[in-house]
Formats: structure tokens, C-alpha cells, sequence
């Protein structure tokens, strides 16, 4: 009978794994339907907001659509109206009114251009087009255009709020009565603005430049200021996932070294952190300052002193290799970091993941030993009172809590190793080296994506890889976070 208990138990093993990633991929395909969902639901309350404001507003309100602040103005509100009129003026002067390149105003041109990426090829004596700020101009206008219309939105919105104001018997608001607002009820909408207007700039337009450059052939075939280059839409794609060109070739095991790498490297520090926070803070241990002080210094050094230090002490020639030589160990020196041979892949990486070990695990263990001492003794005494031994209060009260509190931590540093560029790249800069696309054995796609950019000019092959990277890392972010008992049960613990 137990025999057949097991049996039946292993069997059910494979249908529950089908089930939860049945589960999974049903989940996720809802959940993107419903974000589609969300936008039309916006976008039609938006429109019906529109409707309203331009049917039950006033006159000045309907002549808002066509000159900002207008509404404003004729209710005496000076400072706010003129605003609106300056940003509606400088926005008709870019893309209307501004000199004209080739006949073209700068903003339309600029628009022209985006969709072109030049039309004239440089020689000796012409200079031609540069597709790369053409791309770039384009990007900035359309940004400029999409700024202008949350303005434009934002004219109208305040012009029919006053056109409500007064149906209601009150005044409109002076400007001294909304800085006295921002400064108060809508504080919150004073600090964040500036910061949405510096990720807007700073942040979205730079990535959507890059994401749009994975849908060009700019590469070193196709210099910027040089030679033209143009739209060649999913080319790039196909290219690395066919599975026949010199670059596919290479990107599976880099992908799949780059999950073996952050795996190994977010478990390694985790759970070294962890057993050397407990071991530390045990009764019985003396000099717990001291210890912690000792492993602290990891930290105080810059990370990548630390490395560069560890790779010459690594090295062929260096003092590990002159020890185990002098001793009679070996008979030449090991390429611990350096570029050995194929079949030594294995020890590189495995060294590297030791390395990271001893600049990671301090992290781990302050964090730890911060929870450790603030666990609520409660659970403890709960523990005791219901019959519990040490290691059953250790493994059914300690070690939850920890993972509980320390998930959004173990997440983050998984996400962290994807994109962990200096580790590799000081440590061996990809090496063992593979004859081809530049990529090594130790390459992570960020290495990798840093090679292809600046030693080699594959701009667009480099963008693909640089989506593919935040695709990865925030899916898996959000779906491990989502599942977590940290995010589910974020105010209790059980």
C-alpha cells in the first residue's frame, strides 16, 4: 500500500507541474489582455471627458480648443492663461513658423526626416545626411509633441473647471490661491512633476531612440555621418533567433550562461549571507562587532578594487600561481581569470562565481543580522509554549521570516546579476574567448551588448539584445514579485 501511495504521488507530479504552467501562461496571457483592456477603458473616459468639456463648456472654454488660455485670460487668471499661450506659441513656431530647411520648418522636417533617415549619401566633396540625428531630432520632436499635448489638455481641463466654479457661485482660483495648493492638498503633484519631466527626458526618449535603432541596419557597415542607413523592421530579430546566423549561434549560450550566472550568484551570496549572519549572532560567539567589522571591509573598498585586485592576484604569473608552483603543486601557472582554453571554461566560472561570493555575501549577511535582532519574540515564545524545539523554531519560525522579509531583496539581486557588468568585464572581460561574434565563454548578454556596441559599431544587433535583456529582466521581476508571499501577504507574517 505505501509503495502504491508513492506511485500514485509521482504520477500526479507531472499534472501538477502541467497544471501550474497551464496556470502561468493563462495568467499571463490575461494579464496583458487586461492591460489592453485598461487603455481602451482610458481612453474612451477620456474621450467622453473631452465631449463634455467641449459640449456643456463655455464659449471660452470652446475657444480654448483653438487658442491655449483663452479661457484662463477671460477669467482674469493673467499668469496661468499667458503660460498656456507662450507653450502654444513656441510649439506653432517650431513645427510651423521656425526657419525652414529646405523649405521645410524645422519640427515637420524633423518628422520628414525620422521617417526617411536622409536622403542624400556623403562624398569627398558633399555632406550628406546623418541618419542617427535625423532619428534622434525625430525622437526629441515627437517627444516635444506629446508634452505639448498633455499642455494642451491640461489648458482645457483648467478652462472648464473654471467654467464649473462659477456655475457653482464661486470665484475663479487666482494664481496665489494655487500655488497655496500646490504647496498643500497638491503638494504631491509639485514634487512629482519635475521628476516626470526628468524621466520623460532623461529616460523614455533615450530608450525609445535605442528600441527604434534595433529596427535599423546601423552597424559598422553603416557609420553614422557616413553612410545612410534604413528601416528594416523585425531583420534584426529574425537574425538572432533563426537559428542559422553567426550571431544566433552564439546568443543561446550566452542567454543561457547569463540565467546560470545570475542563479547560482543571487543562491551563492543569499544563502552565504544568511549562514554567517546566524553564525555570527549565536550566543556563545564573542566579538560580533568585530566579526562583522572584518566582513564589512568588503564593502568599504570600492567593488571594483576589489576585482581588479583579485584578477592580478589570480593571474598566471600572479602570487596564487607562484605559491602552488614554489610548492610543487603544478608545474606552470593556471589561467584562473585569463583567457584559457575551452575545456577550462568551467573552472573561469566557476572562480568567478567564488569572487562574487566574497563581494556579495557581506550585503546579505548585514541585512540578515538587521532582521535577526528584530524579530518579533512573540513567535518565539508561540513557538516554545506549543511543545518546539531549537531546530524546529530555526527552520519553521527563523528562516521563513527571513525569506518573508527578504524576498523583494532576493529578486532584485537576482535582476541585478542579469545585467552584473563588472564583475565579468573586470574579473576576465569575457574570456575564454570563442572564435566569432565576439561573445566568450563568460560573456553575459550585458558584456556581450557592451562589446557589440563599442568595440564592434553592431548598433542595431545591440539593441536587440538590450530589449531582450529588459524584456527578461522585467517580466521576471514582476511575476516573481507578483507571487510572492511578500507581496501577497505584505502587512502579516504566518
Amino acid at each position: 500500500m505505501p509503495q502504491e501511495k508513492n506511485l500514485n504521488a509521482e504520477s500526479a507530479k507531472p499534472q501538477r507541474r502541467s497544471k501550474s504552467a497551464g496556470a502561468f501562461f493563462q495568467k499571463l496571457g490575461k494579464g496583458f489582455v487586461g492591460f489592453f483592456v485598461n487603455i481602451g477603458k482610458s481612453l474612451a473616459k477620456s474621450w467622453d471627458n473631452a465631449c463634455e468639456r467641449f459640449t456643456q463648456g463655455s464659449i471660452w472654454t470652446k475657444l480654448s480648443h483653438l487658442i491655449m488660455g483663452l479661457g484662463n485670460l477671460a477669467r482674469k487668471q493673467i499668469v496661468k492663461g499667458c503660460l498656456y499661450l507662450l507653450i502654444e506659441i513656441g510649439f506653432l513656431y517650431i513645427m510651423i513658423f521656425s526657419p525652414k530647411i529646405n523649405g521645410t520648418p524645422f519640427g515637420a522636417k524633423a518628422i520628414v526626416n525620422f521617417f526617411t533617415l536622409g536622403t542624400v549619401e556623403g562624398d569627398i566633396f558633399t555632406v550628406g545626411d546623418n541618419s542617427m540625428l535625423m532619428l534622434l531630432f525625430g525622437v526629441v520632436t515627437f517627444g516635444m509633441i506629446l508634452m505639448f499635448l498633455f499642455a494642451y489638455i491640461s489648458n482645457l481641463k483648467s478652462s472648464y473647471k473654471t467654467d464649473l466654479d462659477i456655475a457653482r457661485g464661486k470665484k475663479p482660483t487666482t494664481i496665489r490661491e494655487d500655488w497655496k495648493s500646490l504647496l498643500d492638498q497638491r503638494f504631491h503633484v509639485l514634487m512629482l512633476t519635475p521628476a516626470i519631466i526628468g524621466i520623460l527626458v532623461f529616460t523614455v526618449l533615450p530608450t525609445v531612440f535605442m528600441i527604434l535603432i534595433a529596427f535599423t541596419n546601423f552597424d559598422s557597415a553603416h557609420p553614422a555621418g557616413l553612410e545612410l542607413f534604413d528601416w528594416v523592421g523585425f531583420q534584426n530579430f529574425r537574425d538572432i533567433f533563426n537559428g542559422t546566423s553567426e550571431i544566433s549561434a552564439r546568443f543561446v549560450p550566452v542567454l543561457a550562461w547569463t540565467l546560470v550566472w545570475a542563479f547560482f550568484a543571487t543562491i551563492t551570496c543569499y544563502a552565504g549571507g544568511i549562514l554567517l549572519a546566524l553564525l555570527i549572532n549565536k550566543k556563545g560567539i564573542k566579538f560580533k562587532k568585530v566579526w562583522r567589522t572584518i566582513f564589512i571591509l568588503t564593502i568599504a573598498l570600492p567593488q571594483f578594487v576589489s576585482l581588479l585586485a583579485m584578477r592580478n592576484l589570480l593571474s598566471s604569473a600572479g602570487p596564487i600561481n607562484q605559491i602552488l608552483i614554489n610548492l610543487g603543486i603544478i608545474d606552470q601557472g593556471i589561467e584562473f581569470l585569463g583567457n584559457a582554453n575551452a575545456s577550462q571554461a568551467n573552472l573561469v566560472r566557476v572562480v568567478i562565481l567564488l569572487i562574487n561570493m566574497w563581494i556579495g555575501i557581506p550585503y546579505t549577511m548585514l541585512m540578515t543580522s538587521g532582521i535577526l535582532m528584530n524579530i518579533p519574540t512573540d513567535l518565539f515564545e508561540a513557538a516554545t509554549i506549543d511543545g518546539a524545539n531549537k531546530k524546529q523554531i530555526f527552520w519553521n519560525v527563523t528562516v521563513p521570516y527571513i525569506v518573508f522579509v527578504t524576498t523583494p531583496y532576493l529578486i532584485t539581486s537576482f535582476v541585478g546579476n542579469i545585467t552584473s557588468f563588472n564583475v565579468i568585464y573586470l574579473l576576465t572581460g569575457g574570456a575564454p574567448t570563442f572564435p566569432g561574434y565576439k561573445a566568450g565563454y563568460t560573456d553575459l548578454l550585458v558584456t556581450w551588448l557592451y562589446k557589440l556596441t563599442i568595440d564592434e559599431a553592431e548598433y542595431n544587433i545591440g539593441s536587440v539584445i538590450a530589449i531582450f535583456t529588459f524584456i527578461l529582466t522585467a517580466t521576471g521581476t514582476l511575476l516573481a514579485y507578483r507571487n510572492s508571499k511578500a507581496y501577497k501577504e505584505e502587512d502579516t507574517f504566518q
